[in-house]
């Protein structure tokens, strides 16, 4: 894992690139822009650089110590880190772009997405990646365990994602919380055949004790004399042309069971840091960043990239649009566009 691929620093071009979030749409961004010479500055809210991959994705599935050679590769190289501030609420997006040439927004998809069904809301009910991001702050010391929820007894993790995938193996194997599982359950509204985490990731949790309830979906979460109830309707699959097929409810086959705790990992939505419309820059109505084929944004010589631009996406599709974004951004600094 490599972010900056070049052997020199060519010659300072006297032009400065702020990069907003340091996932790996902005840090495949800051070293191509770094290698052709320019200043750059990333900022990000986290207390070190690596977005999801460093603080949601378990250890064993990116090691960490990789990601953090690579940026150190970046810092030696030049690239300023501004950890603990998050654009928009610590500092003003405004004052970033009048102090640069360029700006490179990169802040992914951080927001939750609901079900709005009732009981959501309910303090055991709780999103996955806001849980593991916690768990990994908790791991490498930057929050108190005490801050962290302690999944315990019988787990109920919803969907079927990588996010999903992830929120089941860390109960079952991290030894902060596997003496007290007694069984992770993992709903899915279709099949395993279906599920975006892909058949075989799917299969390997349940070989780590996994239970799998396919063609199921919450749709209501309840207290009752203290205990945790969670309604399941189950689902059927009704063909359609193209994709994949639709999951609808059986009528008449609701069932209530128990759970201590549900991880819900149904997805995440685009997290800008501004709202539409703010600074000059709209957003798409899925609440992605609006750019031209160039990666620019509807305000001149600010830029998007990775998820916050297309959507929720693997690293590699990430990181793929933060560099096609960099050339852009240098091509912008020549004045070639």
């Amino acid at each position: 894992m490599r972010y900056l691929r070049c052997k020199s620093i060519p010659p300072p071009t006297g032009k400065l690139v702020s990069i907003i979030g340091a996932g790996p749409a902005g840090l495949g961004a800051a070293g191509f822009l770094r290698c052709r010479g320019h200043d750059v500055i990333v900022y990000d809210m986290l207390p070190e650089a690596g977005g999801m991959m460093m603080f949601g994705i378990p250890d064993d599935r990116i090691p960490k110590d990789n990601i953090r050679k690579a940026v150190r590769e970046l810092m030696d190289g030049g690239v300023k880190f501004i950890f603990n501030v998050k654009v928009g609420r610590d500092i003003d997006l405004e004052e970033i772009i009048r102090v640069s040439d360029a700006v490179l927004i990169a802040t992914g998809t951080w927001k939750p997405r609901r079900m709005n069904v009732p009981g959501e809301d309910l303090p055991w009910v709780i999103p996955a990646a806001d849980w593991l991001v916690e768990v990994h702050m908790a791991r490498y010391g930057y929050i108190p365990w005490s801050k962290v929820p302690i999944v315990s007894g019988k787990i109920l993790v919803v969907g079927g994602g990588l996010t999903a995938a992830d929120a089941v193996q860390v109960p079952l194997t991290y030894p902060e919380f596997k003496d007290g599982v007694e069984k992770v359950v993992l709903s899915y509204r279709r099949t395993r055949d279906y599920a975006p985490m892909r058949k075989q990731e799917f299969e390997r949790l349940i070989k780590l004790g996994a239970e799998p309830w396919e063609l199921t979906q919450p749709i209501m979460f309840y207290e009752e004399g203290g205990r945790h109830f969670v309604r399941i309707v189950r689902m059927k699959l009704v063909e359609k042309e193209g994709g994949r097929p639709k999951p609808v409810p059986i009528e008449g086959s609701e069932f209530d069971v128990e759970f201590d705790w549900v991880l819900l990992a149904i997805g995440e939505i685009p997290t800008p840091p501004f709202e539409n419309g703010k600074y000059g820059i709209e957003l798409n109505p899925d609440g992605t960043i609006k750019t031209d084929e160039n990666f620019m944004t509807t305000r001149k010589g600010v830029f998007a990239a990775g998820d916050v631009r297309h959507g929720p996406s693997l690293i590699g599709k990430a990181l793929k649009s933060g560099l096609d974004a960099a050339l852009k951004v240098h091509m912008y600094l020549e004045g070639k566009i």
